[in-house]
């Protein structure tokens, strides 16, 4: 039987944290709905603890809606968004930013291993405005990025510091924002950052399918509620979606489960016989593998696919175990 402990952070299971939380507020019996309830405001209340920002915080079903979403507030349809080439919001939401900016394009810009090259800022930002082609109004950056490294606020700052001097606006794309913190990334200094609009994953993190939105330009917050609830975001009970924010952080487990991935990457590339690409901060190891060996490897059981510079990435998550990467490792001294 396939083992998909290594495929994704998202095919692990629920943490009892989430769960126990979702299950608490099933027994809280009837409240009001789509996210004017108690259970919303805690979660809120507690995201803006974390980030120790006074900032407006929405909970949404998906990463992918939270990440359009944002961009079409940020940008008009014939405007740009600059991001790394490999972004997710540039790779692998089918275009959604588009659909939901009803035009907006996503431009590209290089960097080593999934970080923004700051140079690469300097001709889109310098290009004069004309009416054949989509000038850029937003930066989109990751951190944790799409090849698992992570950013520090310092270089992040490099980033926004010349967008938000042409007025332009800023997301940050935290799927795996826990796992950044985890790496040492401080979340309290997101608000200093000029960043406009954040997507905390909970979904990578181990919860149950849920993203929060956090608005730190409460300008935005003017009708946001009507986008969401035009783009399918606005559940009527969202406090399904906001619950499981509660139980991973009253009690610090958001943190402590992203600690456990990020350890669980550094033993699996300690052991790793083959070539690591690309630095091991957060829950990612990516690796040199010939199309080969990465078959051998499927059928033994391990389902691993590669990834868009032709590394094969292999992600942990709260619930890997190191007995799992010891399998693992196993697997891949036999093939090397």
């Amino acid at each position: 039987m396939a083992r998909y402990d290594f495929a994704s952070d998202n095919t692990a299971p629920a943490t009892p944290e989430a769960m126990a939380a979702i299950v608490a507020a099933n027994n809280g019996g009837f409240t009001s709905g789509y996210g004017s309830d108690a259970i919303s405001a805690r979660a809120a209340d507690l995201v803006r603890d974390l980030l120790d920002a006074d900032a407006d915080v929405r909970f949404v079903t998906s990463g992918t809606a939270a990440n359009a979403i944002c961009l079409a507030t940020l940008c008009r349809p014939f405007e740009a968004v600059l991001a790394h080439e490999h972004a997710h919001v540039a790779t692998d939401e089918t275009g959604a930013p588009g659909f939901f900016g009803h035009g907006l394009r996503i431009a590209g810009l290089p960097g080593a291993s999934g970080r923004i090259d700051p140079a690469g800022l300097t001709a889109p930002l310098a290009a004069p405005d004309q009416p054949h082609w989509q000038p850029p109004a937003a930066l989109s950056v990751t951190n944790a990025t799409e090849y698992g490294t992570v950013y520090t606020a310092e270089a992040l700052q490099a980033l926004i510091a010349p967008v938000k001097a042409k007025g332009y606006g800023v997301h940050l794309d935290g799927a795996r924002l826990a796992n950044a913190a985890a790496a040492g990334f401080d979340l309290k200094a997101i608000k200093d950052l000029g960043i406009d609009l954040l997507v905390i994953g909970g979904t990578k993190a181990g919860m149950t399918p849920t993203e929060a939105i956090v608005l730190f330009d409460k300008t935005l917050t003017r009708r946001f509620d009507a986008r969401l609830k035009q783009s399918g975001q606005l559940p009527s009970k969202g406090r399904f979606y906001a619950a499981p924010f509660i139980g991973m952080l009253e009690d610090g487990a958001f943190l402590r489960h992203a600690a456990h991935a990020n350890a669980m990457a550094r033993r699996l590339a300690a052991a790793m016989p083959f070539r690591v690409n690309h630095p091991v901060d957060a829950n990612a190891v990516f690796v040199e593998m010939d199309e080969g060996r990465l078959q051998a490897l499927q059928a033994a059981g391990w389902f691993v696919y590669r990834f868009l510079d032709g590394s094969v990435r292999f992600m942990c998550s709260w619930a890997t175990t190191e007995a799992a990467v010891d399998d693992l490792a196993a697997a891949l001294r036999r093939i090397a």
